[in-house]
């Protein structure tokens, strides 16, 4: 079957990559880190149902008054597709989140679509293949592309601005390439320096019209975005934009500095795995001069990065696929040479061997399981006047619990961090269920609140998945804890 398979085909590869993409919507349940869930969908959904789960919103209760630095482009996006769904009738938290994850699996096609096209036209329809199959089937990328990340959702604007500016010579394509990159501004404000980078080329080229109308599109779709939305809700434009950036002039360098200047080269090069990912880094440099309006852009965002002091992996993630673009074009002017050939040859092997099951894993990860399914036990259920301890003195710091899943904004909870806090945290405060969370000194912890409730019995076990045992295995400081859920049956009459 194989051997019939046509794997130069265009077709076949948007195809597979749907697929893996379909697949991983279905079984890669749950979030991949706090902010692709907390900052996305906890406040988009709450803001569907009338509550604002973080307070953004200067007319919210508990609202601080003041912006607090998150654009509203992406959160808002989000906001409708909940509100569609729910005005359908979808209620059930968990195939909201199917929907939702189907969508951004479909969404990120198009960075597969514009990698292939994106190097057909700059290189060969050879590399094109190379990279539309990398992009399809690399190990990390489906699961991320069904994720709330801002940081690989602003990707496909990204990939199709770059297609656009690059597809023809009709010179409105800088102006329509500029609507594009302001789009992926608009969803995350550091990809303003990828667009600075793209202007700074054009107008070092001399190429002043395209300078002009590229950096005028990219300002049209920021002020519609940031000032006109803004100026609606804040009563001034740019309010977020200006609480971003003061946030982090003020706070922002306050974080530990990260002193590996490597780092993101590192993430970008592991990404593809070993040694293939060391052959991209290498054609990556080479390439510079010949696809210097990629490879400018991209170098000054890594740079960008990697002089501020906060440093985390996904925020190189936007340009992962371009680095890809470039690293295989660059290496391509390489292979005229029997050596450099010859480990391409022999590392490409190596990466698709170490790939599918890196891909199979990943794109049957139940991500945060324990906390998603603790919370869901609490869907259907009266929630009013309902309230939570999270017992957590175990060897797990109190983790984020999302209410998302619980269909309710309206249930409370407090979290018992210290051993030497009251039981109850607060003296006279009764608990209608207790979540136990990590397994150290479980036995001893439970008997301590059975004297105080002694009805108390198990209603649910939440097992975290393989892979989020597996990252705490790897680092502790991964609070993946194994929770029980106990029913504490306050104010019944208890009968042996």
């Amino acid at each position: 079957m194989l051997q019939k398979f046509d794997f130069s085909s265009y077709k076949n590869i948007l195809i597979v990559a749907f697929i893996i993409r379909l697949i991983t919507a279905i079984f890669s349940q749950g979030y991949g880190m706090h902010d692709d869930h907390f900052l996305i969908v906890e406040a988009s959904a709450s803001w569907v149902d009338g509550f604002d789960y973080n307070h953004w919103l200067p007319w919210s209760p508990g609202s601080t008054g003041s912006p607090e630095g998150h654009s509203f482009t992406y959160v808002g996006l989000n906001f409708f597709i909940f509100s569609a769904l729910k005005g359908i009738g979808i209620a059930d938290p968990k195939v909201l989140m199917l929907f939702n994850r189907l969508i951004h699996a479909a969404f990120s096609l198009l960075i597969v679509k514009y990698g292939f096209k994106i190097t057909e036209k700059l290189s060969t329809k050879k590399n094109a293949v190379i990279v539309g199959w990398l992009l399809a089937l690399l190990w990390v990328l489906p699961f991320l592309s069904v994720r709330n990340l801002v940081e690989v959702s602003c990707i496909p604007f990204i990939m199709w601005g770059i297609w656009v500016a690059n597809k023809s010579e009709n010179r409105k394509r800088f102006f329509y390439a500029g609507l594009l990159l302001g789009m992926a501004v608009s969803f995350r404000y550091q990809v303003g320096v990828f667009a600075v980078g793209m202007a700074a080329v054009y107008f070092f080229q001399k190429e002043f019209r395209g300078f002009i109308m590229f950096s005028l599109g990219v300002l049209l779709v920021f002020a519609i975005t940031q000032g006109l939305v803004d100026y609606l809700i804040w009563g001034y434009p740019f309010a977020e934009f200006l609480g971003y950036f003061l946030y982090n002039s003020n706070e922002g360098l306050g974080y530990l500095v990260n002193y590996n200047v490597l780092m993101y080269f590192l993430v970008l090069m592991g990404a593809f795995l070993f040694p293939l990912g060391l052959l991209l880094a290498a054609g990556f440099f080479s390439g510079w001069k010949k696809y210097i309006t990629l490879f400018v852009p991209i170098l000054l965002f890594i740079l960008f990065h990697t002089i501020y002091p906060n440093k985390q992996e996904r925020f190189i993630l936007p340009v992962l696929p371009l680095f890809l673009v470039v690293g295989v074009m660059g290496y391509d002017l390489l292979k005229q040479k029997g050596f450099w050939k010859k480990a391409w040859n022999v590392s490409y092997k190596i990466f698709w061997v170490l790939n599918i099951p890196l891909l199979l894993f990943a794109s049957f990860t139940y991500s945060k399981k324990s906390r998603v399914e603790s919370m869901y036990y609490f869907y259907g259920k009266e929630t009013t006047g309902l309230h939570i301890l999270h017992e957590s003195t175990g060897e797990s710091p109190a983790s984020l619990l999302p209410k998302f899943y619980t269909g309710s904004w309206t249930i409370s909870g407090v979290a018992r961090k210290d051993p030497n806090q009251l039981l109850t945290v607060f003296e006279g405060l009764e608990h209608h269920y207790i979540l136990f969370c990590g397994e150290q000194d479980l036995d001893r912890r439970i008997d301590m609140y059975k004297d105080l409730y002694p009805n108390m019995e198990l209603a649910q076990v939440c097992e975290p998945s393989m892979v989020d045992a597996i990252l705490r295995w790897l680092n502790p400081r991964n609070s993946n804890e194994y929770i029980e859920i106990w029913e504490t049956h306050i104010g019944e009459t208890h009968s042996d």
